[in-house]
């Protein structure tokens, strides 16, 4: 019998950052590693990914991770996760590898340990197995993995739907699912991220009737924005422009190269005789192709809003289509974007978030699922807990114990002891965010972040003070200089009020004939007397810094 651990370090009560640990007699298996964008309030942070210290702690234990797709909140974090742990094993299938090679280092990759799986192909780990089933997300090469061990099998989703027709590499292996789920599955551990959402998902994840109209409809230029890792979407604008006499171009080398390679490797069935080059881009029946990328949404549609494109100049007959529904987070800059697309005098179009869905499991998909699996315990994972909570009704609605029924946040330990939840365990793993700025590697930490935020809001002053080295009196400032605060030209009488004190303050806090000066207790006490000043007279508290040489 075994002693099975579940618990998250990211993807609970949020969207993005999934990281779930199984930790089966002292062997742990991690699914998935992602980030998650901060696009509310990013001050300068590129992206979010969760802290995994444990799996340092714990490194000589880890089978591998085991990743589902290709989409960055299921695998962003593992190029920093190799930068700590380069002798993990990393499973995935063959396009998940190929995208997330992109992201790593070149000496990361030259180490990394990628180990391409197929579906339905076992991979034994001792006494425990794991078997990898083929499953229908908006990227072809989506699975799901059957954890075997001596209790039952715990059987982690991904991210699904059910749709009958997608095949291919999109296809789901029913027939493997239902077998699983008459072998006994101890915990089911499925998406929340549609689980408010009544009916199946398909086929409001299909827009092909939608792309057909924009075309018909809008005779002249149209401008699409792409998710780069929505395979699908893509495949299926090829699939209606090869039916009509328009081109497509292909904006900016990232895309191009995504396409080209997915073209390439059998993912996109595309007719190459519609794509088009740059002599194509102001043709009056093309089809340009922009990226949108999550971690600065819309942002090349902007820039050619706002006319700094190099290549793409607006024109009132241009249609823009966002191929996407807004997700969670961007309606207001989905908003603002819509507002500058009108006072440019184009048509835009926009999925609406209601009508047109993305490839996540629904209500009655996750009752297919639960159905099929017929687990002895159900985890909802990965979004909101509000999300969460809505796929646990799901669980109910269908006949399940709600003592079965596990809702858990990130670091909260779910166990199981000889295939029974022991319920009083309350343990925890400490879990906390990752925040990545550029290519720095490591927490910024939220000083810095509280820096950012003080700055952006009030603004920073600098004192400048020069004293003699023997006398230690002032022989020159001290000088104020701001940045982000006040308009000095119009302030001129603030800045000696300032000066002022900031000279009583250095005077106050050097004792006669003193061959030593306490630097720190200046600074400190120019922040204070300076700090107190400002908001006084402003209500603003701008960054204060001291800056005293000795010449």
């Amino acid at each position: 019998m075994s002693k099975i651990k579940i618990f998250s370090l990211g993807g609970l009560n949020e969207n993005g950052k999934n990281l779930y640990v199984v930790d089966v007699d002292k062997d742990i298996f991690v699914f998935d590693a992602g980030l998650k964008y901060d696009n509310d309030r990013s001050l300068g942070i590129d992206y979010i990914i969760p802290n995994f210290d444990y799996l340092i702690k714990n490194r000589k234990r880890i089978k591998g991770i085991f990743l589902t797709h290709g989409h960055e909140s299921h695998i962003g974090a593992v190029p920093d996760i190799l930068e700590k742990l380069p002798e993990i094993n990393v499973y995935g299938t063959k396009l998940t590898l190929d995208i997330l090679r992109q992201d790593l280092d070149e000496k990361v990759k030259k180490s990394a340990k990628l180990r391409e799986l197929r579906p339905h192909h076992k991979l034994e780990f001792g006494k425990n197995s794991l078997f990898p089933i083929s499953v229908t997300h908006s990227i072809p090469d989506a699975v799901c993995y059957v954890l075997y061990t001596e209790d039952g099998a715990i059987v982690y989703t991904g991210d699904f739907v059910f749709d009958a027709t997608m095949a291919g590499l999109y296809k789901t292996d029913i027939g493997k699912l239902a077998y699983v789920g008459k072998q006994g599955v101890l915990c089911l551990m499925a998406e929340s991220m549609y689980a408010e959402r009544e009916g199946h998902t398909s086929p409001h994840n299909r827009i092909n009737d939608f792309i057909k109209e924009v075309l018909s409809k809008n005779e002249n230029r149209i401008i699409a924005t792409i998710f780069p890792a929505h395979f699908y979407r893509i495949q299926e604008i090829f699939d209606e422009v090869s039916k009509t006499h328009r081109k497509i171009v292909i904006m900016g080398k990232k895309l191009q190269d995504v396409i080209n390679k997915a073209i390439e490797n059998k993912y996109l069935q595309v007719n190459p005789k519609i794509i088009g080059d740059l002599s194509n881009l102001n043709d009056k029946n093309v089809v340009v192709f922009i990226s949108d990328e999550k971690e600065k949404p819309f942002n090349n549609l902007e820039r050619i809003i706002k006319g700094y494109d190099k290549y793409i100049t607006l024109k009132e007959t241009d249609t823009i289509f966002i191929t996407e529904p807004a997700y969670e987070g961007i309606e207001k800059r989905l908003a603002v974007i819509m507002d500058d697309i009108a006072m440019a005098g184009c048509e835009a179009i926009c999925l609406s978030s209601k009508k047109h869905l993305l490839h996540h499991a629904s209500r009655e998909d996750l009752m297919l699922m639960l159905n099929l699996m017929n687990p002895k315990y159900y985890f909802p994972v990965k979004g909101e807990y509000r999300l969460q909570y809505a796929n646990a009704k799901v669980a109910e609605d269908i006949g399940m114990s709600p003592k079965n029924i596990i809702l858990k946040q990130n670091g909260d330990i779910v166990e199981f002891v000889r295939g029974k939840m022991n319920e009083k365990c309350f343990d925890k793993i400490e879990v906390d965010e990752i925040l990545i700025d550029g290519k720095s590697q490591g927490d910024i930490g939220s000083l810095v972040l509280k820096d950012r935020e003080m700055l952006g809001e009030n603004g920073i002053v600098i004192v400048c003070c020069t004293l003699d080295k023997k006398s230690k009196q002032i022989v020159g400032g001290p000088e104020i200089l701001t940045r982000g605060f006040i308009y000095a030209k119009d302030n001129q009488e603030l800045l000696e009020e300032t000066k002022t004190l900031a000279e009583e303050v250095i005077e106050g806090s050097i004792e006669p004939n003193s061959k030593r000066v306490d630097y720190s207790q200046i600074k400190n006490g120019v922040r204070e007397k300076l700090g107190k000043f400002f908001y006084q007279k402003t209500e603003s508290k701008p960054m204060i810094i001291t800056v005293i040489q000795e010449v």
